[in-house]
């Protein structure tokens, strides 16, 4: 799908996407495979050149942020260290990104990475090591706790217990990130929002991100509920964004477990199609949120089930074809360099 990009000047940092080689994982995977598998199969293999052909297709992307996903760790480490070496991989990238020779694209000018927060206070060292690999770059965790009673649901990749972020195990590891100036980001499926209202009210303090829009369900037990389930997410929403220390990632919507579109990966949906699919969501979020604690994300390569890079910052701009300089500048870029300390990626823009 090929169109002309929308509002091509528009500053944009991209603040979720992943780096991987999952190649070696592919095979071990199940069949018939999971909508999700099949979407990371077609993008087994994501490290900065196809990120940097990505972000340079047309709009004006001038920096990043590393979503952790759980590649290139250690081999030879503790179990609790093994996610140091995504952070020592990703920095090595950011630094290939900052060296001028790629244009001004600052990729990974934020990292977030994994520490296993069930550690207590065992996780300490963790996030130690974790932010001397970042060179300056590492902002902090996130500990995904996407969890359904069904197991077809998220398929064979996700293993989170329930109730993990409520758990006192969890919240004592969680307790520590404030100490180290650290956000979190939270990644959790529609049903289980009140967790991170919980979390939140806990902490009041911690930064704290919603992933994905709270990832809203139309597969397995879900599918075709899209509807019948909005008023409850977009409650769930309303009292969520009721506690100031949280900020909502506006995406996501194209990945298989949402659905929006049904079927992938990158079948030709144009923007016109997808923001329609997407407005609701991403207008319930700003208006719960506002501009100032929202952002636009691509989740890629993930959200390539949906759309292609240039596809899906066009239907996100013709979402926000009303919305003022100012709020856009904020939902574009601005949130994004505050949340995660880049301000001078976008001073430079």
């Amino acid at each position: 799908m090929s169109e002309a990009i929308l509002e091509p000047d528009l500053p944009i940092i991209d603040p979720h996407h992943h780096l991987w080689d999952l190649r070696a994982l592919m095979p071990a995977f199940p069949e018939p495979r999971h909508p999700f598998i099949e979407a990371i199969a077609g993008a087994a293999y994501y490290t900065f050149d196809q990120l940097h052909a990505d972000v340079t297709s047309g709009h004006n992307v001038i920096g990043t942020c590393f979503m952790e996903c759980g590649a290139f760790y250690r081999a030879n480490s503790s179990d609790e260290m093994k996610p140091v070496g995504e952070v020592e991989f990703v920095n090595g990238v950011a630094a290939q990104s900052a060296s001028g020779l790629y244009g001004d694209l600052r990729a990974c000018a934020a990292i977030i990475g994994h520490a296993d927060m069930m550690l207590g206070d065992g996780a300490i060292p963790v996030l130690e090591a974790l932010i001397a690999a970042g060179n300056g770059r590492f902002r902090g965790i996130r500990h995904s706790a996407a969890w359904d009673a069904n197991p077809a649901t998220l398929g064979p990749p996700f293993h989170a217990p329930e109730g993990l972020m409520v758990s006192d195990e969890f919240q004592a590891g969680f307790a520590n990130l404030a100490t180290f100036g650290l956000t979190f980001d939270a990644w959790v499926l529609e049903p289980q929002l009140g967790d991170v209202i919980a979390l939140a009210r806990k902490f009041p303090d911690q930064p704290i991100v919603l992933d994905h829009c709270g990832t809203p369900l139309n597969i397995a037990s879900y599918k075709g509920k899209l509807g019948e389930n909005f008023s409850r997410w977009r409650k769930a929403i309303h009292k969520l964004a009721e506690n100031p220390n949280v900020t909502v990632k506006l995406g996501g919507l194209a990945m298989a477990f949402c659905g929006m579109p049904e079927e992938g990966p990158a079948k030709g949906v144009n923007s016109e199609t997808l923001a329609a699919m997407w407005r609701p969501y991403i207008e319930t979020c700003i208006e719960a949120f506002g501009p100032e604690r929202a952002m636009f994300e691509s989740n890629y390569p993930v959200d390539r089930w949906g759309a292609t890079y240039p596809v899906l910052w066009n239907a996100f701009k013709r979402i926000t074809r009303g919305a003022s300089d100012a709020d856009k500048r904020a939902l574009y870029a601005g949130t994004a360099a505050r949340v995660y300390g880049i301000e001078d990626v976008l001073e430079r823009a």
